[in-house]
């Protein structure tokens, strides 16, 4: 059997700024240009530990804990994305960052969302993983039924890894979940509020994604100006973390290549 050494773990510089009245975590690794990185639902920073290496060879990463996940906390013990978007715009004005690019995963891609909709000018470009523009129904039902006993074994490990203040926090989270939902306020985008969108965006998806139909991601591509669609063949929710998907290298391509020029991701 050959076996070959995992890559090392890029050095994570940790930090904690108050945003009103949240405690918000993030890390950074690298120099350059920003890249900011949003993790999933139940999710926090350390999600991206297996792409650091590679993406701050190139990048200044910052990697944030949304609000009430990880590190960050959220005395008002409520999760809209919209909110959590606010929380990161509010963040980057603290660290001076202005122009940026950005990765997000599920929810973090949700939240990538609301900010490339409202200050559209701020993102050059962006990835959006097993993200989605509205909750179908299917989506709604598994949000609504949520618990952590009912979750796989390596989703109860990604939440008990992440939620730093244990059981509680654990709790708080999925009631959160829960509460998404019976929203229908929180992710509404139209192919008219996509439209808007200025970032270079690359959407990248898993046909078999049991949360977000596939044909979720292919509507946001045609509606989001100036954006790629990679569609990951037999791929789950977030399939990014399968050996298999040269996820560091493509994502690098797509970030990296200057506008109208279009390079191959593969």
């Amino acid at each position: 059997m050959k076996t070959t050494d995992a890559p090392q773990q890029a050095a994570a510089r940790s930090h904690t700024v108050q945003i009103n009245n949240i405690e918000l975590h993030y890390e950074e690794y690298g120099d350059g240009t920003p890249l900011v990185l949003l993790h999933g639902f139940g999710g926090c920073a350390q999600n991206w530990h297996p792409f650091t290496t590679d993406l701050s060879k190139r990048h200044r990463l910052i990697a944030v804990d949304l609000r009430g996940h990880g590190y960050s906390t959220n005395p008002d013990k409520t999760f809209t994305h919209r909110a959590a978007a606010s929380d990161v715009f509010l963040l980057l004005e603290r660290l001076k960052v202005d122009q940026f690019s950005a990765m997000g995963m599920s929810s973090g891609g949700m939240v990538l969302l609301h900010m490339a909709t409202s200050q559209p000018k701020r993102i050059d470009s962006m990835v959006l993983i097993s993200a989605t523009s509205h909750f179908p129904d299917q989506a709604r039902a598994i949000m609504r039924r949520a618990s952590f006993v009912a979750m796989p074994r390596h989703v109860q490990d990604m939440y008990r890894h992440c939620a730093k203040r244990g059981d509680a926090q654990i709790h708080e989270l999925i009631s959160q979940f829960n509460a998404l939902g019976d929203n229908y306020d929180d992710m509404d985008f139209t192919a008219q509020r996509l439209s808007s969108i200025s970032a270079r965006t690359l959407v990248v998806h898993g046909d078999r994604d049991q949360f977000f139909p596939v044909e979720i991601a292919v509507s946001m591509y045609r509606s989001i100006p100036n954006a790629e669609l990679w569609i990951i063949p037999g791929g789950d929710h977030v399939p990014i973390y399968d050996s298999e998907v040269p996820f560091s290298s493509a994502a690098l391509r797509f970030l990296d290549q200057h506008v109208g020029k279009q390079q191959s991701l593969f």
